[in-house]
C-alpha cells in the first residue's frame, strides 16, 4: 500500500501542483485578510422585508387558539394543539404538533384532523453545513412532497442544494433541483445565482433556469434585487427608522407575453408594490401594509400575560369591496422546572437548534 502511494505522490509533488497550491493559499490568505461577513442565503435574500416587516407569513383569517406545553428547553420538547375556525385558508380545525430540538438534531411532527401529516427533520453535521429534510403526505395520500436541502454557511458566502420530489424509479433522473450560491464581494455587496434544473417525467425533456440576485447593506438599510430567467424582477427595500420601528417595500413586475401584446411584438407588464411597517413596543408588536392591488391590511400581536398572548388580524380588499377578520388566542404552559432551566441558560452561549 505504501508502494502504491508513493507511485502517486508525483500528482501532489511537481511544479505545477506547487504553483496552483501557493496561489490558492496566496488567495486564501488575501481573501481572509479582507474580513468579510457573511451574506445570508439567497432564500432569505430579503428577510427583513418580506418575513419580518411584511404580513405575508403572518395574516390569518378566523377563529384559532394554540394551546403549547413545554417540557423542556435544554433539549427542548414541547407538543401544541391547534384549533381553527372560519379560516379561508387550508388550516384544519385540529392539529397537533411535536418539536424536539438540540444544538445537533431537530424534528417537528404535525398531524391536522383533515389527514394531513408534515415532518422535518434536521441535522448539523458541523458548524457550516446542516441538512435538512420535509416530507408532506396531503388528505388521502393522492398527493406528496419530499424535500432535501443542504446548506453550506462559509465565512464571506453561503452555498446550497436542493431536492424536490428526487426520483430514480422512472429509469432516470426526476424531480427538480435547486442551486444558489451567494458570494460578499465588499463589506456591504453580496453577488449570487440560484440554478434550477426540473425534470416532472422521464419522457419529458429537462428544463433549466436561472436567476441573479444582489444585496447591499448599509449603515441602517438594505436593498435586494433579483432577476428571474422567467422575466421577474423583484426588488426590496428596508430601513431601520428607530430603534422600534422599521419599515419596508417590496417590488415584484412581471414581464408576461399576452396574446393582443404577442400580435403586437411587445411584452406586458405586471407588478404589485407593497409598503409595510413594523412597530415593536414593550409586550405587543404592530404591522401594517398597503400594496397597490388596494389591500389594506394590520397585525396586532401582544403579550397580556407570561403564558397568554393575543393576534389579531384585519385585511380590506377595496378593489373586490371584501374584508377579513382573525382572532387568535395563545396559551403556553410551562412547569417550575423549565422556568429555572431557562433562566440558567445563556443566550450568548447557547447554540440553536438547525431550524
Amino acid at each position: 500500500m505504501a508502494d502504491y502511494l508513493s507511485s502517486l505522490s508525483f500528482l501532489t509533488e511537481n511544479p505545477a501542483a506547487a504553483a496552483i497550491n501557493d496561489a490558492y493559499s496566496s488567495f486564501s490568505d488575501r481573501r481572509a485578510l479582507l474580513n468579510l461577513p457573511n451574506p445570508g442565503t439567497v432564500d432569505n435574500l430579503a428577510r427583513e422585508v418580506q418575513k419580518d416587516v411584511l404580513l405575508t407569513n403572518f395574516m390569518f383569517s378566523g377563529l384559532r387558539a394554540d394551546l403549547t406545553k413545554v417540557f423542556g428547553m435544554s433539549p427542548l420538547f414541547r407538543v401544541s394543539h391547534a384549533f381553527s375556525m372560519g379560516s379561508t385558508g387550508n388550516l384544519p380545525p385540529y392539529a397537533f404538533s411535536a418539536m424536539y430540538g438540540s444544538p445537533r438534531v431537530f424534528m417537528q411532527g404535525n398531524y391536522g384532523s383533515d389527514g394531513a401529516l408534515a415532518a422535518v427533520a434536521n441535522y448539523r453535521w458541523n458548524q457550516a453545513l446542516v441538512t435538512k429534510t420535509n416530507a408532506q403526505i396531503m388528505n388521502g395520500g393522492s398527493q406528496g412532497l419530499v424535500q432535501i436541502d443542504n446548506d453550506y454557511t462559509g465565512r464571506d458566502f453561503s452555498a446550497s442544494l436542493k431536492a424536490f420530489n428526487p426520483s430514480l424509479l422512472e429509469g432516470g433522473l426526476t424531480g427538480i433541483f435547486v442551486g444558489s450560491y451567494l458570494q460578499s464581494i465588499t463589506p456591504s455587496l453580496a453577488l449570487g445565482f440560484e440554478a434550477i434544473w426540473q425534470r416532472q417525467a422521464i419522457t419529458a425533456r429537462p428544463e433549466t433556469a436561472l436567476s441573479y440576485s444582489a444585496k447591499y447593506k448599509g449603515e441602517d438599510w438594505i436593498g435586494t434585487a433579483q432577476l428571474q430567467a422567467q422575466g421577474t424582477f423583484n426588488a426590496t427595500y428596508w430601513r431601520k427608522l428607530s430603534e422600534r420601528v422599521e419599515a419596508g417595500i417590496d417590488m415584484n413586475l412581471q414581464l408576461q407575453p399576452s396574446p393582443a401584446t404577442l400580435m403586437m411584438g411587445g411584452p406586458s407588464r405586471d407588478g404589485t408594490t407593497a409598503i409595510g411597517a413594523k412597530y415593536d413596543f414593550r409586550a405587543s408588536s404592530f404591522r401594517a401594509q398597503v400594496d397597490s392591488t388596494g389591500k389594506v391590511s394590520c397585525l396586532l400581536e401582544k403579550r397580556i400575560a407570561m403564558p397568554i398572548s393575543l393576534s389579531f388580524a384585519g385585511e380590506i380588499d377595496q378593489a373586490k369591496q371584501t374584508a377579513k377578520l382573525g382572532l387568535a388566542v395563545s396559551l403556553e404552559l410551562a412547569g417550575e422546572d423549565v422556568m429555572e432551566q431557562q433562566d440558567k441558560v445563556d443566550p450568548a452561549t447557547m447554540i440553536p437548534p438547525p431550524f
